[in-house]
């Protein structure tokens, strides 16, 4: 004890520093580490028991390996790399670090750790902290050994000593960050040197933290707990992601098999519903009929062909959403395309009392189009608009935009479409919620479907009050099939 008190006021020296090599003074403050980290272990042992005096004279070996170390630094160390505390006041005596025994430390959730130095004594100095916190511990003699071990082990951190013979923890460090199934283990870097480059470079490769020896107890906690904390929080978010992915297989393989049993369901409904259809409209050839007899008759074919309709829709629907159907491309005059569509909802437009009027431009090339598909699009975007426009004016025009698209719209007065609906319309059993609401939703779902189908685009614009105008374009090139 006698050699560390009788220097106890010597002067400071401000003589010119020379700079060690790393390696050696890895090696010097090295021993010192063991020397600070056995005593304080000691130290905390004691705390408690009847030896005041083990007690202070530990104390008093801390504070000269503390001593040690820091009269290392002012003389051995460049100013840059010295970032250690001195143990020496500005007076030149001597300060004691705070003994273990009154620190106060938080409680960490223990882990599994991995302590790699190629030092025995610095790993037992290391692991007997580790476990005092209630950490479980495991250790490795160099690089390679801690490859191996956190290869076969989930180890929820690894602490990793820099200077290593033949594997040097640079390289350790960039082994693992390399490897998909370890960059994602927390790695504390572990040094006897304190350098500014060194820390830079650790935490540039990956690394979470740097901590040089010795250690402070409260620091080295502090440190060890935040990085658990911070994995266990990654953990959790990718066990919350790996949750929520088989979730969603479930669901989709949920959703496969109610859309397939619909499917089934309604294409079963078809041909029973065709039969009704054509057994009400054979009723008149076997027997003279009233005219109420006709007309509830008409009306029963009327309703039976609406719900085929819908029936249809839903199918072709599923088919264009699953990219299963190919369109049939033929050569469209543009101008006949518009007056079929038209002529397939002018009852409706009269019973409504909506006017319609077609705008088409003049002498407009033929379109390679599936007539059908763009067809029922057009008749369904007018029926839209007739429904929501009783009694006022429908126009359906059709002109080129630019030199590469057709482009057809639907423009009514009615009674408008709010913004935040937009969206909402074209997709399956979207509806905006409104008095004039009728149909399934599907309409506008298909528009959309068999427009792309097209390589095109379907867009609305809509003012609350004044009316709405729905638009598509189709290129005038026929567009490669799925």
């Amino acid at each position: 004890m006698s050699s560390f008190s009788s220097s106890k006021n010597r002067p400071v020296s401000h003589a010119p520093k020379t700079k060690l090599p790393a390696g050696l003074l890895h090696d010097l403050r090295s021993p010192l580490n063991q020397i600070i980290g056995y005593s304080e272990m000691l130290g905390e042992e004691l705390v408690g028991s009847q030896s005041e005096r083990v007690i202070a004279d530990l104390d008093r070996i801390r504070a000269g390996g503390h001593r040690m170390l820091a009269i290392i630094e002012q003389n051995f160390t460049s100013g840059d790399d010295q970032t250690i505390v001195s143990a020496i006041d500005p007076s030149g005596r001597e300060r004691l670090p705070e003994p273990p025994h009154v620190i106060h430390q938080t409680v960490v959730e223990p882990g599994l750790v991995l302590v790699v130095d190629d030092d025995e004594i610095n790993r037992d100095v290391l692991t007997r902290r580790l476990h005092r916190q209630g950490h479980v511990v495991e250790t490795a003699h160099d690089g390679r050994a801690a490859l191996a071990r956190v290869r076969e082990t989930s180890f929820d951190l690894v602490l990793l000593d820099i200077m290593m013979p033949d594997m040097d923890g640079y390289q350790v460090l960039s082994e693992m960050k390399a490897d998909d199934r370890l960059r994602h283990v927390p790695v504390i870097m572990i040094s006897a040197l304190d350098e500014e480059q060194s820390v830079v470079r650790c935490i540039e490769a990956g690394a979470e933290d740097y901590l040089t020896k010795p250690f402070n107890p409260t620091v080295l906690k502090a440190r060890i707990g935040a990085c658990l904390e911070k994995k266990r929080g990654r953990d959790r978010e990718t066990l919350l992601f790996d949750q929520l992915e088989e979730n969603y297989k479930r669901l989709q393989v949920v959703e496969g098999l109610r859309d397939d049993m619909r499917n089934m369901i309604v294409h079963d409904l078809r041909s029973p519903l065709t039969a009704v259809i054509l057994g009400l409209n054979m009723l008149d050839k076997h027997g003279a009929l009233s005219e109420a007899q006709r007309n509830m008759i008409a009306l029963s074919v009327s309703g039976g062909k609406t719900l085929l309709g819908m029936i249809n829709d839903l199918l072709d629907v599923e088919k264009m959403a699953s990219e299963s159907t190919e369109l049939q491309y033929v050569d469209v005059s543009v101008d006949a395309l518009v007056a079929g569509s038209v002529e397939q909802v002018d009852l409706l437009a009269e019973e409504s009392g909506t006017t319609l009027v077609k705008q088409i431009s003049s002498e407009l090339p033929l379109l390679p189009c599936d007539e059908n598909k763009l067809s029922r699009t057009l008749v369904n975007l007018v029926a839209n608009a007739i429904r929501f426009t009783p009694g006022g004016t429908v126009t359906i025009s059709a002109a080129l935009e630019g030199s590469e698209y057709m482009r057809f719209a639907v423009r009514d007065n009615g009674e408008g479409i709010p913004t935040e609906a937009f969206e909402r319309i074209f997709e399956k059993f979207g509806q905006v919620d409104s008095q004039s609401r009728v149909g399934t939703g599907l309409g506008l779902a298909f528009c959309k479907l068999a427009v792309e189908a097209h390589g095109g685009r379907i867009k609305v614009e809509s003012t609350p009050g004044v009316g709405s105008t729905f638009s598509f374009t189709v290129p005038l090139a026929a567009q490669p099939g799925p």
